[in-house]
């Protein structure tokens, strides 16, 4: 008499769906990677108690420590700097300049920045982060 049955069992795991489950997590994560870290540029804020919101278009003006000039990440000469704002600005009166500035940087070039947005007539925030 046997009793042993005469198709043996085979397990099998089916993982196609397991391809896109990854490509979507990836896809996932590259997009949020790059939503949250728009601005590039290594720059020590000064701090700050109060601070404030303002969700009009702005224009990021960005100055390292090296004196390199940065607008909306786009890499600039001081010399450039007057034109490229006005060119900003033409389209939209309501925009207005945030200036991110490195604590490390002299208060007269902080003050011959701001004196161009001046001579243009640009409102310029000065960019903190929080104590």
């Amino acid at each position: 008499m046997n009793l042993q049955p005469k198709k043996k069992v085979k397990a099998e795991l089916f993982t196609s769906a397991m391809n896109d489950i990854m490509f979507f997590l990836m896809l996932f994560f590259l997009i949020i990677s790059t939503i949250l870290n728009p601005s590039v540029i290594k720059l020590s804020l000064p701090s700050a108690k109060n601070t404030q919101s303002i969700h009009k278009k702005e224009i990021q003006l960005s100055v390292n420590k090296d004196l390199q000039y940065f607008i909306n990440n786009k890499q600039i000469t001081f010399d450039q700097l007057k034109p490229v704002l006005t060119q900003e600005t033409a389209n939209n009166k309501e925009a207005f300049v945030v200036l991110r500035c490195d604590k490390e940087l002299s208060v007269q070039e902080l003050v011959n920045v701001l004196e161009i947005g001046n001579e243009l007539n640009i409102k310029m925030i000065l960019a903190t982060h929080k104590q």
